[in-house]
């Protein structure tokens, strides 16, 4: 049975913004008194909104997260996305022909802030296929690990989540797919800040793939 529609991540699926954007975060953690080395920061934060991890932060430091910290280190990642930002690896091919092939019915569906998520697909070029159907957890009552930004996204495109291909590279983003009822793909390839195989198995995927360009196969047909 195939799809009706393919709904996106965009951190590590569409962009590869998780190095540029922990490394923000980890030098203010720093300056906060939360010493933390990249891989461990990558840890504890890839795939979750900063602001839902306050209470971990305040706990580490001994200090309140406040408004003016968040606006800080958004305006000092946003600084660094226009600056650093690349597209993850053959995601322009891939997503052209999953877009032509469902004939436009596609969207990305983030736990980020939606100024994030604009820039970061008009940075890399792929904001004509998203454009009017980006989705964002911060807009909704809850953020992955709940469904609510994939339900959200699978409504406006008019279809069943069941019907639809999540295509993730977190274990709290597959988690969200899952959560969903739509079947998800975990990518994970071999670069740091994406789920293990294992990890995103684990958390529901039902198929695992390296490389964007096995995606379009890949959700052609609903796995058996």
């Amino acid at each position: 049975m195939k799809f009706d529609a393919v709904l996106f991540d965009c951190d590590g699926v569409l962009v590869d913004s998780e190095p540029i954007t922990n490394g923000v975060l980890r030098d203010m953690l720093e300056e906060l008194g939360w010493t933390l080395g990249a891989q461990e920061c990558m840890r504890l934060f890839v795939g979750k909104a900063v602001k839902d991890e306050a209470a971990v932060i305040e706990a580490k430091t001994g200090k309140r997260l406040t408004e003016r910290w968040m606006q800080e280190f958004r305006a000092r990642r946003n600084e660094a996305l226009e600056r650093d930002l690349l597209a993850v690896r053959n995601i322009h091919d891939a997503v052209e022909a999953v877009h032509a092939h469902h004939g436009g019915r596609i969207a990305c569906a983030s736990g980020a802030d939606r100024f994030k998520v604009e820039l970061q697909l008009k940075k890399v070029g792929l904001m004509d296929y998203f454009d009017g159907r980006i989705f964002s957890g911060h807009e909704l009552p809850r953020s992955k690990p709940a469904p609510d930004v994939y339900l959200a996204a699978a409504g406006a495109l008019g279809v069943s989540p069941r019907r639809c291909a999540v295509v993730e590279d977190t274990v709290t983003g597959v988690t969200a797919g899952v959560a969903a009822g739509a079947t998800v793909f975990g990518y994970s390839p071999a670069e740091a800040g994406h789920g293990t195989p294992d990890a995103l198995r684990r958390a529901g995927a039902a198929e695992i793939f390296t490389d964007m360009a096995q995606l379009h196969a890949l959700v052609n047909v609903r796995p058996a």
